[in-house]
């Protein structure tokens, strides 16, 4: 099994569910296994050309000398396909072996997967995180024949980029900026009903959308001034037309549906209140949630 450590001309593009799944399966793993195996589901963009990873499951399997077990594979993948067939089987993936992305059972897993797409793409997560980060890489793979016969698998190491939705980068986002767990315990520590109301404060704070939503405006403001701002310049000769951004911007605002700005308001403000509805039943369960840890611990 050989690999090569440079990019190709192929794109992988993977949502955010895909590494939290991958990663929960490392945590959950049985004592004594070095790396966790699962399969990548997904779709095929044909228009940019590009293999979008949208899901994935894990997978049981031992590793021997020359044979590798995978259990429940094809049941898992059945199973899918009755929930949302548009989701098929695009790849698979692994975690690293004390930071080795390809090992020798790579090409027999490979192997495998081959039989069950064309073309499957293997996705490895460093969970030795290597540089202190944890690395994702994505690889597909070519038989290396002399000949006729064949002597080994090459991997190739191609393109990979995080492709978010809107939702997911609204909670990537909120992750990234909620409030740390060390407030919470630390509010949570205090005696009397003082220290609930603190925690119940604290915990309702960690789902306050508001805040998101007031990023998300704001970001879509600048993008939307840096794109007019843009235009202004090409159209007084400042700068030169670029024709790929031309049309990144006509298929933007082509998308952009035509509303009547009353009707617009109407629709925005049954979708605030919503969310303000969620908003607030988040944060009763959690108040609940947290009363009752308290008198659980107190018994």
């Amino acid at each position: 099994t050989l690999f090569i450590d440079e990019g190709a001309s192929r794109l992988v593009k993977i949502h955010p569910a895909v590494l939290f799944s991958v990663l929960d399966h490392y945590i959950r793993r049985t004592e004594g296994q070095t790396r966790v195996v699962g399969t990548l589901l997904g779709y095929m963009d044909e228009v940019n050309g590009c293999v979008v990873v949208t899901n994935c499951f894990a997978v049981k399997h031992s590793d021997k000398k020359d044979e590798v077990f995978l259990d429940m594979a094809p049941t898992m993948q059945d199973l899918h396909m009755r929930v949302n067939p548009k989701e098929t089987v695009v790849g698979w993936y692994a975690t690293s072996m004390d930071g080795v992305s390809i090992v020798d059972s790579s090409s027999l897993i490979h192997d495998f997967y081959a039989s069950q797409c064309h073309d499957p793409v293997h996705l490895v997560i460093d969970t030795a995180m290597t540089g202190d980060h944890v690395g994702i890489k994505a690889f597909v793979s070519n038989p290396l024949s002399v000949n006729g016969m064949g002597l080994a698998t090459v991997f190739r190491q191609v393109t990979a980029e995080l492709e978010t939705s809107e939702p997911e980068r609204i909670c990537l986002d909120r992750m990234m900026s909620g409030v740390s767990l060390d407030n919470i315990n630390s509010n949570s520590s205090g005696d009397g009903e003082d220290g609930e109301a603190e925690t119940v404060s604290s915990l309702s704070d960690l789902s306050h959308e508001m805040q998101s939503l007031e990023g998300s405006m704001k970001r879509l403001l600048e993008m939307i001034e840096e794109a007019s701002s843009y235009v202004d310049k090409v159209v007084d000769g400042k700068i030169k037309a670029d024709d790929e951004t031309g049309r990144r911007i006509a298929d933007t605002l082509a998308s952009v549906p035509r509303i009547r700005p009353e009707v617009f308001d109407r629709v925005f403000n049954d979708n605030l209140q919503d969310l303000l509805m969620v908003s607030y039943l988040s944060s009763l369960t959690k108040g609940q949630l947290a009363i009752a840890e308290r008198l659980s611990a107190t018994n």
